[in-house]
Parts: structure tokens; C-alpha cells; sequence
């Protein structure tokens, strides 16, 4: 099963699961977001991201240009309030 195909099942599964007012309030901030016209202006996979400089967990501040010094570097962004 291609990853695609694995993508569209789970997305099924949850869709099955979710009440109706969740869904449409979930589609209507994608259809948002999609008329925004974000998605032309957001970086693609394989585009370079700017260089940075953020605090890690401890508070200490890490340079992009330092980690990638010392090799390939990846980096995850979650979305939430907690």
C-alpha cells in the first residue's frame, strides 16, 4: 500500500468517527486557508528554510547554521496551545 493510499485511510477512518459540526468547521478553515493563497507562498519539500536562531528546551539558544555544521538537520513544527 503506497503512502498515499495509507494517508487517504486514516483520513477516512477520522472523518467516519467526527461529528458533523467538527467536520464542517474543520473544511471551512481549510477551504480559509486554501482561498488565503497561502499554500503558493508556503515553502515546498526540499526548499532551504532561513537561517535561525531559537531556545531550546533549557532556554539556550541554538543556531540553524550551528546544527548544520554538523550535518543534515530537520525540523518539526506542532501547532497548539498546550
Amino acid at each position: 500500500m503506497t503512502l498515499q493510499a495509507q494517508l487517504d485511510a486514516i483520513l477516512a477512518r477520522g472523518r467516519a468517527t467526527r461529528p458533523a459540526e467538527w467536520l464542517a468547521t474543520m473544511d471551512a478553515a481549510l477551504d480559509e486557508l486554501r482561498r488565503s493563497g497561502i499554500v503558493a507562498t508556503s515553502r515546498k519539500v526540499g526548499d532551504p528554510a532561513p537561517a535561525f536562531a531559537l531556545p531550546n528546551g533549557a532556554g539556550q539558544l541554538v543556531r540553524s547554521a550551528d546544527l548544520l555544521a554538523t550535518g543534515p538537520l530537520v525540523v518539526s513544527f506542532y501547532r497548539g496551545g498546550w
